[in-house]
């Protein structure tokens, strides 16, 4: 059996905190503002694989209300996610995600991003992609107040 999934998520510019998308330390003026260490597509990634394995939501696993992941590395997280579908019996065909954000310019850490993001998922590379793309100046995005990700996955059951 195989299922999609599909994840999105969101976080606003501040001030005072690293940028980091996929994993990669990111050099820029501002970061994302949240509970983890705000990285908009591993997020987006983890919500696509919890929906395809009807899991829930990253929120239902690692609550912003928990300390234990207060600036917790999202890496870890994502490796988590991996193995809660391991362990409900699914395994990750690919990904495909999409980072939305005016600033910075992105497109030369897309492939660290993807090799990080198939790492920890246990599946090649080439199985992982990471796009990125601005709003043309439209919407909090293009104002430049925060980024976005959205993120599609398929993945199947192990004893097929």
């Amino acid at each position: 059996m195989i299922r999609i999934g599909h994840g999105y998520d969101v976080h606003r510019f501040c001030e005072n905190r690293d940028l980091i998308l996929g994993g990669v330390k990111i050099d820029y003026e501002m970061g994302l503002l949240g509970h983890s260490d705000a990285d908009v597509l591993l997020h987006a990634v983890c919500d696509s694989l919890l929906g395809a394995a009807a899991l829930g939501d990253i929120g239902k696993h690692f609550p912003d209300s928990d300390d234990r992941y207060k600036g917790i590395d999202s890496m870890v997280l994502l490796k988590k996610v991996a193995e809660l579908i391991s362990e409900k019996g699914f395994r990750v065909v690919n990904i495909d995600a999409t980072v939305i954000a005016q600033k910075p310019k992105i497109g030369s850490f897309t492939d660290a991003m993807a090799e990080n993001i198939a790492s920890v998922c246990g599946i090649s590379p080439d199985r992982v992609n990471v796009k990125a793309t601005t709003e043309e100046n439209l919407g909090f995005t293009g104002r430049c107040e925060g980024i976005s990700s959205h993120a599609v996955c398929l993945i199947e059951t192990t004893n097929s």
